[in-house]
């Protein structure tokens, strides 16, 4: 059983990470190459509205409004963590989402599960979320008595416990340490496989985080072309495949992009010209063992293109 009792973070950045910045906007990363039609790299950036999700999901409604203080400054879109599963075991993947109360709403899209099918949560989506408030550098999660049903094992457990601390510490600041409270008192023992008895700290990005990922667009948007796609990755010499299916299924596009940076979790995109119809798009961990290494991850997103 992993018993979460390390120290509390005192660090007091206040800095919101530069992650956000990228699912609003396009143009951090290097622009798509290797296309067959490479005067798409001068499409300019679409507006805000293409990312926009089709119909969003139901979540629970937070009972209790956060305490936030005056200097958090919060974005309706948020991005919200949730596990997929990887030729290395589960892994957090993130899902920008539109929240209202960016605390408790980013609390409650993730106990309410993603959007997108190819991410999961094992929240009980009864649970409530009663209250956070953030003080000396802890940020303390109030969730009704329901959050202590969970059908997992010790590597399920420990993905749920750091899938609410990037949730949250995504909003107050990075370094700071969450401790999870049950109808106002310590968690303790949770899910017969944890015991979360002292503030929590993140598990290291590129120890946790799925080695791709789209941001934008959103997973059901109805967009325009041209439009950018961009998320993280953390890829071989920087290199992100990346290719469209039809509604069909058959493949009717595809090329390669370049990450910031090689090895490490960093920001990419790209942009494509595709008529009317509805696409698959399709982003791909870079396998240079050719499949010896296991079956490399993708991430997709299901759109319309009007």
């Amino acid at each position: 059983m992993t018993t979460y009792r390390s120290s509390t973070a005192t660090a007091r950045a206040r800095r919101r990470t530069s992650a956000l910045a990228l699912l609003l906007v396009g143009g951090l990363a290097l622009t798509g190459c290797g296309d067959d039609e490479p005067e798409e790299a001068n499409d300019p950036t679409p507006s805000a509205s293409t990312s926009a999700p089709a119909t969003p999901t139901p979540t629970p409604s937070p009972s209790v409004s956060e305490e936030a203080g005056p200097e958090h400054s919060f974005s309706d879109i948020t991005p919200v963590y949730y596990a997929v599963e990887s030729r290395t075991g589960l892994l957090l993947a993130r899902e920008p989402r539109e929240t209202g109360e960016a605390g408790v709403g980013a609390v409650a899209a993730m106990i309410g599960g993603p959007q997108d099918p190819d991410y999961s949560s094992t929240w009980n989506p009864a649970t409530k979320v009663l209250g956070i408030t953030e003080a000396d550098g802890v940020i303390n999660v109030d969730l009704s008595a329901e959050a202590r049903d969970a059908d997992v094992g010790a590597p399920g457990a420990e993905l749920m416990v750091q899938q609410l601390v990037w949730t949250v510490t995504q909003l107050y600041g990075d370094e700071l340490g969450v401790q999870l409270l049950i109808d106002g008192e310590p968690a303790g023992e949770l899910w017969n496989a944890v015991t979360w008895d002292a503030p929590v700290t993140r598990t290291p990005a590129d120890e946790i985080r799925a080695f791709v990922g789209i941001d934008t667009p959103a997973e059901g948007a109805t967009t325009s072309s041209p439009l950018t796609v961009s998320g993280e990755a953390n890829a071989f010499e920087a290199t992100v495949p990346w290719r469209v299916l039809d509604a069909q299924g058959k493949e009717v596009k595809s090329g390669f992009t370049t990450a910031e940076e090689g090895m490490t979790l960093s920001p990419y995109s790209f942009n494509l010209r595709l008529p009317a119809g509805d696409y698959t798009i399709e982003v791909a961990e870079d396998d240079p063992s050719g499949g010896e290494g296991g079956e490399p991850l993708t991430d997709t997103r299901s759109i319309t293109v009007k």
